[in-house]
């Protein structure tokens, strides 16, 4: 895309994935184990107890979710700016503003139509 600095983006972009690998490698470090590892350590087992192990599991593994379509959208991004994609929009073809991109380097879409995907 004419215009953008794409070693600026991808400096961002890099920077941003570092971010997400290290908080994916807190989740790993502060969860070892399995849920059933963790009720066995707990001493009386209480039902609140499992709850709270079980929610706490469901939470990082959500985090852990996210983190992941975060690297791949990153990865899509940087994949762009190898092949000169980087800044279009993926379904009018339109540029991508320069604002949405400092806010969101790795956006596939303008913000007109990232509203309209979101209205249904």
């Amino acid at each position: 895309m004419a215009g953008v600095d794409t070693d600026r983006f991808r400096t961002l972009l890099l920077e941003e994935r570092e971010k997400v690998e290290r908080a994916l490698g807190n989740l790993h470090d502060e969860n070892p184990g399995s849920i059933e590892d963790e009720e066995e350590e707990t001493f009386d087992n209480h039902l609140g107890d499992a709850a709270t192990i079980t929610f706490d599991r469901e939470l990082d593994s959500t985090l852990e979710e996210n983190s992941g379509r975060m690297l791949a959208a990153i990865d899509e991004a940087l994949k762009r700016l190898e092949e000169g994609t980087f800044g279009t929009c993926a379904r009018c073809g339109q540029p991508i503003a320069e604002a949405r991109l400092e806010a969101m380097p790795y956006a596939t879409k303008c913000i007109d139509c990232k509203r309209l995907e979101e209205r249904g």
